[in-house]
């Protein structure tokens, strides 16, 4: 069996296979183990099989225990493993991205760390939600106006299409029940959202807090991206969830948004529309295990090399690559 650090490198095209998996895969109070390429999840109720290939995110609830073989299984098939709270709620931590390559991590910075530029890619993320409209003359003021303005246009629109009664957006935080029926549906369908941008966020190796829309939280680019598809999916089947009936609102609408992420492969177009925001069209990202070391003036030089001789000055004498990494593919 191989090891996670020897799992063939992974590629910014080739992560666009997680479009092609299953969204997600919720357990809890069971023992997660391995066998052969399949993980298995065992309860009360028996031993269930699940291709470990076939998984986008595993989402590990309360009560789960699971094995340093699963985990190395599921490091292996590229599957990213994330630790949530009851009915995949809150997010406590996540494992490894897919990518190898901190081509993408590097451009968010980059994009990031300049006001113009942020701004920039704020537009952008307005024009991804909304293509009818232009913002590129905008501030951020008025991104925030009309960006308000456009919701809730779409509640008053989806409240006339479903024939569901609609008071307005009222939720508190950690009480559920609060809310009536569409409010319910509306907060699962958000957090649901918030689980989905996490997973492609994690995958793709971006930092989660390095937002553009929203700042100061260490999941700011998250909120960033589950926000691209608010209007286009997540209030809709809300909507339509809570015209069904009050009862379980929460689990039928988590359930009802799976089935939409599935058939609209959302995975693959939430992968598309992250990497459209820091890399232009038809551009290449680097990919692999691909380690370069920084010189002057932001060139790259070929790392495994040694720049120094006794004189302090450059040299080419190469000290080769299992030198600079483990086998673990650990920078020493």
């Amino acid at each position: 069996m191989t090891t996670i650090g020897r799992r063939p490198a992974s590629g910014p095209r080739q992560l666009t296979r997680v479009g092609d998996r299953l969204s997600f895969v919720y357990l809890e109070r069971c023992v997660v183990h391995r066998d052969a390429n399949a993980i298995t999840a065992e309860d009360s109720e028996g031993v269930r099989h699940i291709p470990s290939a076939t998984i986008g995110t595993l989402l590990l609830g309360p009560g789960t225990r699971i094995t340093h073989q699963a985990m190395a299984v599921l490091g292996e098939s590229g599957a990213v493993v994330v630790w949530v709270g009851e009915n995949g709620v809150r997010f406590y931590a996540g494992g490894r991205a897919l990518s190898r390559s901190a081509a993408l991590v590097e451009a968010q910075a980059v994009a990031w760390a300049n006001q113009r530029t942020r701004l920039d890619v704020a537009r952008s993320m307005y024009r991804l939600r909304f293509p009818d409209e232009d913002p590129a003359s905008c501030t951020r003021r008025q991104l925030l106006g009309r960006e308000g303005d456009r919701v809730k246009r779409c509640y008053a629109e989806q409240a006339a299409r479903t024939g569901v009664p609609w008071h307005g957006r009222r939720f508190t935080p950690g009480d559920f029940s609060s809310g009536d029926a569409p409010n319910q549906a509306v907060t699962a369908a958000a957090q649901c959202m918030y689980g989905i941008a996490q997973a492609v966020v994690a995958a793709l190796g971006c930092s989660p807090g390095l937002g553009f829309v929203h700042s100061g939280h260490e999941l700011s680019f998250v909120l960033d991206v589950a926000d691209f598809y608010k209007t286009d999916i997540g209030i809709p089947i809300a909507f339509e969830v809570a015209a069904e009936g009050p009862e379980d609102i929460g689990a039928r609408t988590r359930r009802a948004l799976r089935d939409r992420i599935n058939s609209a492969g959302l995975l693959n177009r939430c992968v598309r529309d992250i990497q459209g925001l820091f890399a232009p069209p038809g551009a290449d990202l680097p990919d692999g295990d691909h380690v370069t070391l920084l010189s002057d003036r932001g060139t790259g030089l070929t790392a495994g090399r040694n720049y120094a001789d006794d004189r302090g000055s450059a040299s080419t004498r190469d000290i080769g690559t299992q030198d600079s990494l483990s086998r673990d593919g650990v920078i020493w």
